[in-house]
């Protein structure tokens, strides 16, 4: 049974299928009975809940409060700012009746063509417009001024092609959406959010990230700029991890959204919006588990010990069972989240085998031999080594351990990314280097047609303009034409 547990399909074999196989086998998520929609299964979510209470506590101490806005949105509404409506026109799931009724042949029901709404309803792919709708009642001076609000919700986009966490029809996400009274508030938030975002990634996911911005063609629809975190997967494709939007005055002047400054002068809000998504958790797989199942990073694992009992008989279990609990009070003295697997349904070999694919980062071992010699043994998920130790402080071990983990996570990551970021003057060596993969900083002419061109030739876009950008300027490698500094580009998901 523990091979068949383990069995996944190798990365270098089909880097896909083991992410496939890994999603399920671990018991994250499965494919629901409607099409494109996941079930997020409750280890997975588990994983979710970690990384929700500690964003929304980081988002807390900034000041940030949270609230609930409708998940349907007026037809009317989308048209209001242009480049919005283009930009999810085509990913809209659309509420045109309001009943259903018996059919009338007597099989099942169907819609009432008596129901019809009198404006059809979009189920939310974003909320700017109805909460620029809604924050024009609730701002009229500067003394209402900054808004700043958060919510945790689900969207609906209408993907063709879906993949469990990384890009499916409905998923879950926070989003928030700011209101200042100043260009320069507003971009501060958006760049103060885009820092919690990256400190996030890499403080909790173990999981280094670029901040940059994002071009006009890759920008999101209706902002004025949009700033992100690129990570890089372990199959040498980018993935975005989290956007910060500074909108400009755009839905402040679509929503008629005005304020009196303190002049008494009216003039429009400043904007910004920000999220992050369950494509996160597609991140966390990708960036850091192996061909044995999940590697958890300590900080969002929903139990970051597990301890299995090893023993021949009841009367041994009960011996190791009192001992594995007083463990478990040390452990959670010091606030670390323990599992005793203390079972008699299923062999050692089985949890071994299912803790290491569900990405536990420390595994105890305790046995009627450790009770006599007073030791226990240690196995860590990073490095997929054990040894055995004294069982006298094993509780403040295992915390220097799991900080330990924690870091070495992150550096093997941050390795990867320096092995597989290239620099590159020619287009001919762009187009030989992106075949392998990673992060390629290249000069680029700034224009969307040279962009367009190198897409459509080697579909790689660019993730970002860094913010880090300290490159000097050069010529692009396309057109030969000046450009300030080098941009990331990469295949990406």
């Amino acid at each position: 049974m523990a091979i068949e547990i383990k069995e996944l399909t190798s990365r270098k074999e089909n880097y896909s299928q083991w992410y496939n196989d890994l999603v399920i086998k671990a018991d994250l998520a499965e494919n629901s009975a409607v099409r494109g929609c996941m079930v997020i299964k409750p280890y997975g979510y588990a994983i979710w809940e970690r990384i929700q209470r500690q964003l929304d506590d980081m988002f807390k101490a900034t000041g940030h409060v949270n609230a609930y806005f409708p998940l349907f949105i007026p037809k009317s509404f989308l048209s209001r700012e242009a480049s919005h409506v283009e930009g999810f026109a085509k990913e809209c799931a659309v509420v045109t009746h309001y009943r259903l009724k018996n059919s009338p042949n007597g099989q099942g029901v169907v819609v009432d063509p008596e129901a019809r709404l009198e404006e059809e309803l979009i189920v939310r792919p974003t909320s700017e417009t109805i909460i620029w709708n809604t924050y024009k009642n609730w701002i009229q001076s500067h003394r209402d001024l900054p808004v700043l609000c958060n919510q945790w919700a689900n969207v609906v986009r209408w993907e063709m092609r879906t993949r469990l966490f990384l890009r499916t029809a409905e998923f879950l996400w926070q989003e928030g959406h700011t209101a200042h009274a100043t260009k320069e508030e507003a971009v501060e938030e958006a760049v103060k959010m885009l820092n919690v975002y990256a400190d996030f990634a890499e403080k909790y996911m173990a999981l280094p990230v670029v901040k940059g911005v994002k071009t006009a063609n890759e920008r999101f629809a209706g902002a004025v700029d949009t700033y992100c975190i690129e990570a890089l997967m372990q199959d040498g494709k980018a993935l975005q991890a989290g956007t910060s939007h500074f909108l400009g005055q755009n839905f402040a002047k679509a929503f008629d959204v005005q304020f009196l400054n303190k002049e008494g002068q009216r003039e429009y809000v400043w904007a910004t919006s920000w999220g992050v998504s369950t494509r996160l958790m597609g991140a966390l797989i990708m960036a850091h588990s192996d061909d044995n199942g999940l590697v958890l990073p300590p900080r969002l694992a929903p139990f970051q010990v597990v301890i299995v009992p090893i023993f021949k008989n009841d009367e041994q279990l009960a011996l190791i069972r009192e001992q594995a609990r007083k463990i478990v009070d040390a452990l959670e003295a010091l606030n670390i989240r323990v599992k005793l697997d203390d079972s008699d349904n299923k062999k050692p070999g089985w949890k071994f085998a299912e803790y290491e694919l569900k990405g536990v980062p420390v595994r105890l071992a305790l046995g009627a031999r450790d009770l006599e010699n007073g030791t226990i043994e240690v196995a860590r998920r990073d490095t997929l080594t054990k040894e055995t130790l004294p069982v006298e402080n094993i509780a403040a071990h295992v915390q220097t351990l799991l900080a330990d983990i924690q870091e070495n996570i992150y550096q093997k990551a941050l390795n990867f990314r320096a092995e597989n970021t290239i620099t590159v003057d020619s287009y001919d060596e762009f187009k030989e280097k992106i075949e392998d993969g990673g992060f390629i900083l290249a000069h680029w002419d700034g224009t969307p047609e040279t962009e367009d061109r190198i897409k459509e030739e080697t579909k790689a876009t660019i993730r970002c303009i860094p913010l880090a950008g300290d490159t000097p300027p050069g010529k692009c490698m396309l057109t030969g034409k000046p450009s300030a500094q080098r941009v990331i580009f990469a295949r990406a998901y």
